[in-house]
């Protein structure tokens, strides 16, 4: 990818993902994720209804008249994006690959984060840690992580998502709003998913395509492991195959939705055919 193509991709994500960060989704990520706290901010002449434990005493005796505190939300907060670049993101069935889904999802997350002035990191993972970027603040700043979704070229092709949380855990001490958004085709991270729920507060993206959660009945096809190369014809006509595989997908949802009930990590399931307002605006609202 030249250096133009490259800068128009950035843009048009910035374009579509800004919009919808201004105009839907800043109000709800404000009170979806809190601040770390009250932190005081003036003080002033009491009014009627003001609550009598917010009085200064100590200012109130100096001016005669009585004086309240006032406080404001500690707002800005660390927001860190763990984002799956591994090869089995990349197909996709129709409207976009998983890997387009999750670097527009990233980009509205990083834009709304931009708008409460908060600052935005993230790292890139496969099967192992691609990149790290170091949480800052400004436009800039997500651009630059929009950049680096679209252009990577992964050294790993699979997936692994211990590693991935393992190394945020280690780089983030402090309580962080952390986004990790795969597909999850993974297995076991129950264990470090669990220990960073409990120290930062984390939400699962999950990126599907509806393709590999049932097979159409088109005869024989091909199908390949992205991340193993391995292939396999499969005959799609057969009823019996379908709903062999539909019998696994649906055991792999629930034993994922287990997996994140266990460790009270909050998720969210986007579907690269649909639009994914209505399930981010859901998950803010439970949140909210």
């Amino acid at each position: 990818m030249d250096t133009a193509e490259l800068i128009a991709r950035v843009r048009r994500v910035e374009l579509k993902t800004r919009g919808l960060s201004d105009r839907i989704f800043s109000g709800e990520y404000h009170s979806a994720f809190k601040g770390r706290g009250m932190a005081f901010s003036e003080n002033r002449a009491y009014q009627h209804g003001d609550e009598i434990r917010t009085i200064d005493w100590n200012v109130t005796a100096r001016m005669g008249t009585p004086y309240v505190k006032v406080f404001e939300e500690e707002r800005e907060m660390t927001v860190f994006l763990l984002l799956d670049v591994s090869a089995s993101n990349s197909p996709g069935s129709r409207v976009r690959t998983k890997r387009e889904l999750i670097a527009e999802l990233a980009a509205v997350l990083a834009f709304s984060a931009m708008g409460n002035n908060d600052k935005v990191g993230a790292i890139l993972f496969s099967d192992r840690i691609e990149r790290f970027i170091p949480p800052k603040k400004g436009r800039s700043h997500v651009l630059r992580i929009i950049r680096e979704i679209i252009e990577i070229v992964p050294e790993g092709r699979g997936t692994n998502i211990h590693d991935a949380l393992s190394g945020f855990l280690q780089a983030m001490k402090k309580r962080t709003i952390c986004f990790l958004i795969s597909d999850f085709r993974d297995t076991g991270f129950d264990g470090v998913l669990k220990r960073a729920g409990r120290r930062h507060d984390l939400v699962a993206l999950r990126v599907e395509d509806p393709l590999e959660r049932e097979f159409p009945a088109v005869g024989w096809i091909q199908v390949e492991d992205p991340e193993t190369g391995e292939s396999r014809w499969v005959n799609t006509n057969r009823k019996r195959v379908r709903r062999r595989h539909a019998a696994l997908e649906a055991e792999r949802e629930a034993a994922l939705k287990s997996t994140f009930l266990r460790s009270g990590v909050d998720e969210a399931v986007l579907m690269t055919d649909k639009p994914y307002v209505q399930p981010l605006m859901q998950l803010f609202d439970r949140r909210g």
